[in-house]
């Protein structure tokens, strides 16, 4: 283990701070651009991963953070408590600058980036790990950044809404139900109708039925069997299963969806994919303006609800996107919203060699490392536009719009 004094310059993708020592690049959780402090740290190759062991001068941006578990139990959850929000803000606009000019090749100015009207109390979902201590105890909570094979106990989580915490009360209240397993895993998420758990793990569940009898505020209750595919146990209230999941930041996840459409509608497209669907919010008001959408959608259950509402010459596929893009195109717009690994390397390849490409790609982006790849990969597109969106206060998480057309454009 190696000890230095050292300044933090910047926020590197992940919220760690990033310093220099004997020539090396030092990842540094937990510290502010301006924080000058002691370290310990050891070297892996041409990078390495320091600690605070004192912290010597603390950056006028350094705050003292709201959450007990993020101070004392060092939550993995949170990545950026200990910063004021507009240095958050900065560190994520230059976390996407500097992915897109390091990885994609592209330079770019750190983009615009939209505030969340909340910092607190904003998330509609939670998942928590859960550990059997013995036959009547469990620990059900999160796993410190340090040490992701350990579990804390949750005692409360200030950036979840209250009322998925109150979900999440009455789960640990019916341990007595779980599934009969050593870890579990289950999210609770708000809905139009309340809201849904999703139970994770095991292989038989005798108590299933008590189990929501007991979590009374659920209004739908779906369990994921080892190596098995998700089924819906239980359901409160006409259609509560299939009511549409609220955005995890609702505020902020409104006007990226506004955003999207806006940008989709400037090209004024006669055609258009949607890949990466879901159950069909953006597909569907672009089909109501009378242009003809394809929708894309890995999950059956979703793919056939965005089918149910898509109107006539509008259709949606029930498919990875790697394994329909090729049938779907040509279009004149293509909107990609894939998870954070970004799109398969299939995709990328198939809207690189599209001739006539499409006047124009809107990538949704939950990760600025996997966008950047995915640009490295289509060279023949320029970008247009890029706007940032800040759903996920005081965590490194960040969403990018980058809006891309074909580079004789």
């Amino acid at each position: 283990m190696t000890h230095a004094e050292v300044s933090i310059e910047s926020i590197a993708a992940g919220g760690d701070g990033v310093a220099r020592a004997d020539g090396v690049v030092v990842f540094v959780p937990r510290t502010a651009p301006g924080d000058r402090a002691r370290i310990s740290f050891e070297t892996r190759k041409r990078f390495a991963r320091g600690e605070i062991d004192e912290l010597l001068a603390g950056a006028q941006s350094r705050v003292n953070p709201l959450c007990y578990h993020y101070r004392v139990d060092r939550c993995g959850g949170c990545q950026l408590q200990h910063m004021r929000y507009d240095t958050q803000l900065e560190a994520k606009a230059g976390i996407i600058r500097d992915s897109l000019t390091r990885i994609g090749k592209r330079s770019v100015a750190a983009p615009a980036i939209e505030a969340s009207d909340k910092q607190w109390r904003y998330r509609s979902k939670l998942t928590l790990a859960m550990r059997r201590r013995d036959d009547a105890h469990w620990t059900i909570g999160l796993h410190p950044y340090d040490d992701p094979t350990a579990v804390f106990q949750l005692a409360d989580c200030p950036i979840t809404d209250d009322r998925v915490l109150a979900v999440w009360r009455e789960i640990m209240s019916a341990r007595a139900h779980f599934p009969p397993a050593d870890e579990l895993r289950a999210s609770v998420q708000l809905t139009e109708g309340g809201a849904s758990v999703v139970m994770q793990g095991g292989n038989t569940w005798p108590a299933r039925g008590a189990f929501f009898q007991a979590v009374s505020l659920a209004t739908a209750l779906w369990w994921r069997p080892a190596h098995r595919a998700r089924m819906l146990v239980a359901e409160r209230g006409a259609d509560a299963a299939s009511a549409s999941f609220l955005q995890v930041n609702r505020g902020v996840g409104a006007s990226l969806h506004a955003y999207v459409l806006e940008r989709a509608r400037a090209h004024d497209p006669r055609t258009l994919i949607d890949a990466y669907a879901g159950i069909g919010a953006t597909a569907i008001p672009l089909a109501r303006d009378g242009v003809r959408v394809v929708a894309i959608e890995s999950d059956r259950d979703a793919a056939a609800r965005c089918a149910a509402s898509l109107p006539e010459g509008s259709y949606a596929i029930p498919a990875k996107v790697e394994d329909a893009l090729a049938r779907a195109l040509p279009a004149d717009v293509v909107l990609i919203n894939p998870p954070r690994t970004g799109v398969h390397e299939h995709v990328s390849a198939m809207l690189q060699a599209q001739e006539p490409p499409p006047r124009a790609l809107v990538y949704v982006s939950c990760d600025p490392a996997t966008l950047a790849r995915d640009l490295a990969r289509m060279p023949r597109y320029r970008i247009a536009s890029l706007r940032a969106f800040d759903m996920f206060p005081q965590t490194a998480h960040v969403e990018t719009v980058c809006e891309l057309v074909p580079e004789a454009a």
